[in-house]
């Protein structure tokens, strides 16, 4: 895995655990950006995460869990899906799935698919393990850049967080966004030329 997680303790990552079950929002690292994480389950801190960002509530949040078995328990992928995300999870890759009716609307706009993210850095897959499924989006203000240090997560996202974890300083970058039922890539970013030869060859 990778990541440095130095900067961040036990204590840390069982504080924003905690927070996350109460309903609370939470910094956290990645393999590309800062991330603010809402319990993704609960349609009122999926909210606050949306206001905390000021991002279009027509606009859908991903999440994050750790392993695609944990996937499988919010989503129903399909066979191609499922052996879609075996190779490329965890990596900088979310994966759009039909969604169960655990996971409230709030977080997809309305629509009947999620996206699923399995980030490959040890610090956010403890977080993961210790509670999931996590909002997985990045910790900005909508519309402005990401950050890649704690230091550069915008003080208005900071205030409204609860706990945020310091992972030192992140490669930066986006996560491809794929929609393997459909052979589609909706955004470009780590993995895409990888990905985009799976889907030609499966």
């Amino acid at each position: 895995m990778t990541g440095n997680s130095e900067n961040a303790t036990t204590e840390d990552v069982r504080a924003a655990a905690t927070a996350i079950r109460q309903g609370e929002l939470v910094v956290y690292p990645t393999e590309t950006v800062y991330g603010l994480g809402a319990d993704a389950l609960d349609a009122d801190a999926v909210d606050r995460m949306f206001s905390a960002k000021s991002r279009d509530r027509s606009k859908p949040v991903s999440m994050g869990v750790p392993g695609v078995e944990s996937a499988r328990e919010y989503t129903e992928p399909t066979a191609r899906e499922a052996a879609f995300m075996e190779r490329f999870l965890p990596g900088p890759v979310t994966v759009v799935v039909e969604k169960t009716a655990a996971v409230p609307d709030e977080l997809t706009a309305g629509r009947d698919r999620v996206g699923i993210r399995i980030p490959e850095h040890d610090l956010a897959l403890s977080l993961l393990d210790a509670v999931a499924p996590v909002t997985a989006t990045s910790a900005n203000i909508s519309g402005n850049p990401s950050a890649r240090r704690l230091s550069d997560v915008d003080a208005r996202v900071r205030e409204a967080a609860t706990v945020a974890l310091d992972g030192g300083e992140t490669p930066g970058g986006g996560s491809t966004v794929v929609d393997v039922s459909r052979n589609e890539i909706h955004r470009r970013g780590g993995l895409a030329e990888e990905i985009e030869a799976w889907l030609d060859e499966h």
